[in-house]
C-alpha cells in the first residue's frame, strides 16, 4: 500500500501515526495493499483556498477529500481492486482549535479527520441521517480499534 504523507504546514505532526491509521483503516475497509493514498497537511491560507475553490465556502475547513478512481470499500471476500484512492488534505491548525474544543489531543482529532476524509474517499457520505449514522460508526469503530491496537504495540 503506498500512502504518502506530505506535510506542507508549519505545524509539527505525527506523520508516521497517521500513516499507520491509514493504513489500519484501508486493512479494516478491504483495500487492496497496492491502493495508492495521499494525505497532505496544509495551512489555513491553503485550506481556505480549497475550500473556497472546491466547495464554494468560506474560511478554512477541517478535512478535505479528493477521490480519484471511485474506489468503494471491499469485502472479507472481495478486496477492492488496487488503483489511486485519491487525496485527503487536513488543516493542522483548525485540528487544533477543534481538538480544544472536544477535548482530546490534537493527534487524536487528526487522526479522526483522517479516517474521516478516508471513508469519503471510499464513497462514504453523512447528508442523510442514515448516511451519517452508518459513517460515524465506521469511523467511531476504527479509531478505537486502531487506538487500541497502537497502545498494545506499545506495551
Amino acid at each position: 500500500m503506498s500512502i504518502e504523507v506530505n506535510n506542507e504546514s508549519v505545524v509539527d505532526v505525527d506523520e508516521s501515526a497517521l500513516q499507520r491509521l491509514a493504513i489500519y483503516a484501508l486493512d479494516q475497509l478491504h483495500v487492496h495493499p497496492d491502493a495508492d493514498l495521499s494525505i497532505v497537511l496544509v495551512d489555513e491560507a491553503a485550506m481556505e483556498q480549497l475550500h473556497v475553490q472546491w466547495m464554494d465556502e468560506p474560511g478554512p475547513t477541517d478535512v478535505l477529500s479528493f477521490p480519484m478512481d471511485e474506489l468503494r470499500p471491499g469485502t472479507d471476500d472481495a478486496i477492492t481492486p488496487a488503483g489511486l484512492l485519491g487525496d485527503v488534505v487536513v488543516c493542522p491548525q483548525v485540528a487544533i482549535a477543534q481538538a480544544e474544543t472536544a477535548g482530546h489531543s490534537p493527534l487524536e482529532e487528526m487522526l479522526m479527520l483522517t479516517t474521516h476524509g478516508i471513508l469519503h474517499l471510499l464513497g462514504f457520505d453523512h447528508a442523510e441521517p442514515a448516511e451519517e449514522k452508518e459513517m460515524f460508526g465506521i469511523q467511531r469503530d476504527i479509531l478505537i480499534n486502531f487506538t487500541m491496537e497502537e497502545r498494545r504495540g506499545r506495551h
